[in-house]
């Protein structure tokens, strides 16, 4: 793990959460996204990630084998460091706070409105709280989780956040 730090600046920092009667898009802190790669062959490792994982930080499917750490506060060097040493060997953890935006919309037409961008079934019988998939939002790569009955928690490649959070804008027009 390397000692260079680079300062970040938010991607969507400038961004005031959009909001009315329907939904609310609001920019996310850009604290911690770990992603955790299991090794090949390595049996059900969701306990264990669970067992690493502080209350401040949670666990979300991204695909098979592999998981985003997701938290609100940045991780101290030091705190990264013996997270990576607690994975080995059973799996490899790859920072990518820097590399990746959250961002989270919510309300009664949130659903909706996500709708007119990704071909997710959003009903939350397909698609309750607490599942995660990685889909297409328009022409953007982005991993969705449903966090409550009513919002979402979108994760972003950072070059793509400013035209993700346009595109929500947009598909929100509707319902102000």
């Amino acid at each position: 793990m390397s000692e260079f730090r680079p300062t970040l600046r938010p991607a969507l920092g400038t961004k005031q959460a959009v909001s009315n009667t329907a939904l609310k898009l609001s920019p996310l802190p850009e604290g911690t996204i770990i992603h955790v790669l299991a090794r090949r062959g390595e049996p059900d490792i969701v306990p264990f990630l669970d067992s690493l994982t502080k209350a401040a930080h949670a666990l979300l499917p991204v695909s098979p084998g592999q998981w985003f750490i997701v938290g609100e506060e940045p991780m101290t060097h030091q705190e990264m460091k013996s997270l990576f040493a607690a994975l080995e060997p059973r799996a490899t953890g790859v920072d990518q706070s820097h590399g990746r935006v959250r961002i989270r919309i919510e309300g009664a037409m949130a659903s909706r409105a996500l709708s007119k961008g990704t071909a997710l079934d959003l009903d939350p019988s397909a698609f309750p709280v607490g599942q995660s998939a990685v889909t297409l939002i328009g022409h953007i790569a982005a991993h969705i989780t449903r966090v409550d009955t009513d919002a979402f928690e979108i994760i972003v490649l950072r070059g793509f956040a400013e035209s993700l959070w346009s595109d929500l804008a947009q598909m929100s027009l509707e319902f102000g």
